[in-house]
C-alpha cells in the first residue's frame, strides 16, 4: 500500500463528507458536528434516510456472503469503502472462506486514517487498501492487482458510490472500464439512489444544498440498469436494498427504500 502526499484529499472540517455523514447514519463515531448537523437536516426532511443507509449496508453483508458460499468468490474489489463499521467486506467474506483476498479502494482522508482498522486478515487471506478515486479507474487496477489475480473470478462492490459521479456518461465510463477487467465469471454489485422511490428527489436535493463536496444524482431503475449492460442479472434484479434476498421474518416483504441493487455474472 503505498501513499503519495500530493494526491491525498482535504479533510473538509468545515463541510458534510459524505463518508462520515453515512457513518454518522450507520450508528458510527467518526463524524464531526458539521456532518451531524447536515444528517440531522436530510433526515428531518426524508425520515428515512438512515433507514436507507443501513439497508445499503445490510445487503453488503447479505451480497457478500452469498458471492462467497454459493457462487465461490474469494476475491473482491470494494469502490468506495467508507469508514469501517461492524462486518466490513473482509470479515463477511473471510468469515465463509478465510482464504479471501480483499482490496478496499477510497480516497477519502478521513478513510485513509482508519486504514489500519481495514488492514485485518486472516492468515489464509489478504486485506489491502488503495488510496485512489474511482475516477482513475486505471491506478485503482494497478494498485489493486498487488493483491487480486484478475485472471481469476473477483467481485467488483460499487455500493452507494456511482451517484456520487453527476455527469451520467462519465459514471457509465468508470463503471464499463473496472468491468472490463473483471474476467468471465467475475460479479458484479452496485447499489445508487434511486428516483422511483418518491421521497428520493427531496432526499438529494436536501443534501446538495448543505454544502457538501460531494453532491449526488440519483437516478432512475432504468438509468442504474445501463451500468449492467452485458451482464447477467441474478434473480430478483434491480430492486430496493431492503428487498434483495431479505432476511427472513414474519412481517412479509420489507418496505422499500430509496437506495436501488443489483449483482450480476459477467459471462
Amino acid at each position: 500500500m503505498s501513499h503519495e502526499t500530493d494526491d491525498v484529499p482535504e479533510l473538509f472540517t468545515d463541510r458534510p463528507v459524505s463518508a462520515r455523514v453515512w457513518n454518522y447514519w450507520l450508528g458510527g463515531k467518526d463524524h464531526y458536528e458539521v456532518d451531524r448537523e447536515a444528517g440531522d437536516m436530510v433526515a428531518r426532511q426524508v425520515p428515512g434516510i438512515a433507514a436507507a443507509a443501513r439497508g445499503d449496508r445490510l445487503f453488503l453483508g447479505r451480497c457478500v456472503s452469498r458471492l462467497a458460499r454459493r457462487e465461490g468468490i474469494r476475491q473482491f474489489l470494494d469502490i468506495g469503502t467508507g469508514l469501517p463499521t461492524a462486518d466490513n467486506t473482509h470479515e463477511i467474506a473471510q468469515r465463509v472462506a478465510p482464504e479471501s483476498r480483499v482490496v478496499y479502494v477510497d480516497n477519502d482522508a478521513l478513510v485513509l486514517t482508519h486504514a489500519r482498522a481495514l488492514l485485518t486478515s486472516t492468515p489464509e487471506g489478504a486485506t489491502s487498501y488503495v488510496d485512489a478515486d474511482m475516477r482513475d479507474p486505471e491506478r485503482v487496477l494497478r494498485e489493486a492487482s498487488a493483491t487480486l489475480d484478475f485472471d481469476r473470478p473477483v467481485a467488483l462492490m460499487m455500493l452507494a458510490v456511482l451517484h456520487l459521479v453527476t455527469d451520467d456518461e462519465e459514471a457509465l465510463a468508470i463503471a464499463r472500464r473496472l468491468i472490463d477487467a473483471l474476467p468471465s465469471g467475475g460479479f458484479v454489485a452496485l447499489s445508487h439512489a434511486c428516483l422511483d422511490v418518491d421521497v428520493t428527489r427531496l432526499a438529494v436535493e436536501t443534501w446538495n444544498e448543505s454544502g457538501t463536496p460531494h453532491p449526488v444524482r440519483a437516478r432512475t431503475r432504468a438509468e442504474i440498469a445501463r451500468f449492467f449492460t452485458g451482464l447477467e442479472l441474478v434473480e430478483p434484479g434491480i430492486v430496493s436494498c431492503s428487498r434483495w434476498h431479505p432476511d427472513p421474518n414474519p412481517w412479509g416483504e420489507p418496505e422499500e427504500i430509496m437506495t436501488f441493487c443489483g449483482v450480476a455474472r459477467k459471462p
